[in-house]
């Protein structure tokens, strides 16, 4: 059986199914990503996880949802209740127990996929840690001490998002396709964009993570630097700080918050 996991985010919502009693806990077997609409109705979000899970619905055992738009969240309750009947329900807010102590002046400001970051990376890689979220929308640094308690971290626009302001922005501007270019010297419009994005952005994340292990006042070895977020790929490579790659930590924190929680 297994817990189907779901992240809402501001661009996107990706699921997956994370088999219970898995030799490998937290293990993800089956994930996808869709366009995150304010405008689906809860029938509309019920169409669409039909046609995913068409193959897997039964298997479902278990429900554990984490959401950035409240809008959306809401219309998740709402077809819960009729998709999955009588299946154990886990919606990650205040009141929910992580086992992450959040030492930041508002805990509730705290996106709740921040928190399950949070506690995947201390549970499978021990503080002190940084775990950087690559979203489309932002960008979000994610700092665990050596206690395993959650103190802070930074959010900076996401690459999407800082592409789609050059282009409102830039009269000859346009949007490009996101990849590596050839050099860091581009020489067309086309790769001046690209190169400013991938080798921009990984600077920026090197020097933010630097900062970052100085305000901790720890040996920069003893730090785990954890790269998430479908994005993450496309900089990863032009990254020094980066100890580990983990495509699935919020998926996995999901099923670790549910185990915490469900009756």
């Amino acid at each position: 059986m297994s817990l189907l996991a779901v992240d809402i985010r501001n661009a996107h919502t990706v699921l997956g199914l994370v088999p219970a009693g898995a030799d490998a806990p937290g293990e993800v077997r089956h994930r996808w990503r869709v366009a995150t609409d304010e405008h689906r109705t809860a029938d509309d979000w019920a169409v669409l996880l039909s046609g995913l899970l068409q193959d897997h619905a039964s298997e479902v055992d278990g429900v554990a949802v984490c959401s950035t738009v409240p809008a959306v969240l809401n219309a998740w309750r709402e077809m819960l209740g009729g998709s999955f009947p009588g299946v154990p329900v886990v919606v990650v807010e205040p009141g929910v127990r992580t086992g992450v102590p959040i030492l930041v002046d508002n805990p509730r400001e705290v996106g709740t996929d921040r928190i399950v970051n949070a506690l995947a990376a201390a549970d499978e890689f021990g503080g002190p840690a940084v775990v950087v979220d690559f979203g489309g929308t932002a960008t979000t640094f994610d700092v665990v001490d050596a206690d395993g308690r959650y103190v802070g971290g930074a959010i900076t626009p996401g690459i999407e998002t800082s592409l789609e302001a050059l282009r409102r922005r830039g009269a000859q501007l346009r949007m490009v396709e996101l990849v590596r270019p050839r050099s860091v010297i581009g020489k067309n419009t086309v790769e001046a964009l690209q190169a400013g994005v991938v080798f921009g952005v990984a600077s920026q994340v090197d020097g933010m993570v630097e900062r970052i292990v100085a305000a901790l006042g720890t040996d920069r070895a003893d730090v785990r630097v954890v790269a998430t977020g479908h994005l993450a790929p496309l900089v990863l490579d032009d990254c020094r700080c980066f100890t580990d790659h983990s495509p699935d930590l919020t998926l996995r924190g999901l099923e670790k918050v549910f185990r915490r929680n469900a009756r």
